[in-house]
C-alpha cells in the first residue's frame, strides 16, 4: 500500500479510536449519523459518496477528500466519475480548490497504484 494512504488510514483509525474513548455523546452521535447518512437509500452509495467528495471539495477539506476518494474507490467508481466530480467541485467552489485538487489526484493515483 501506498505511504500516503497507509498513514492516512493509520492516523485516521488511531485518532479515531482516541477521540471515541472519552464517550462524547455529541461525537458519538455526529460519527453514526455520517456512518448512517452514507447507506444506501433512495440514492445509492457511489452516489453519495461522490456527492461527499464534491462537499469536501468545495468546503476544502483534505482528510473528507481522501476518505471519501478511497470510499468512491472501494465503491468502484471509475477515474472518469471522480474527475468529472472534482471539475464539478472546482466550478463551484473557484480556483482555491486547485490546491485540493492536486492533493486529490495525488491521492486517487496512489489508490490505483495499490490495485
Amino acid at each position: 500500500m501506498s505511504d500516503i494512504v497507509k498513514d492516512f488510514n493509520e492516523y485516521r483509525s488511531r485518532m479515531n479510536e482516541r477521540i471515541l474513548e472519552d464517550s462524547n455523546k455529541i461525537v458519538k452521535r455526529i460519527f453514526n449519523l455520517d456512518t448512517n447518512a452514507f447507506m444506501e437509500g433512495a440514492l445509492d452509495v457511489k452516489t453519495k459518496e461522490l456527492l461527499g467528495l464534491v462537499a469536501s471539495m468545495v468546503l476544502r477539506c483534505d482528510d473528507c477528500v481522501r476518505y471519501h476518494l478511497e470510499t468512491c474507490h472501494k465503491e468502484g467508481v471509475t477515474k472518469d466519475e471522480v474527475a468529472e466530480a472534482m471539475g464539478i467541485a472546482t466550478l463551484v467552489g473557484g480556483t482555491i480548490v486547485i490546491p485540493h485538487l492536486r492533493r486529490a489526484y495525488e491521492f486517487w493515483d496512489a489508490l490505483e497504484a495499490n490495485v
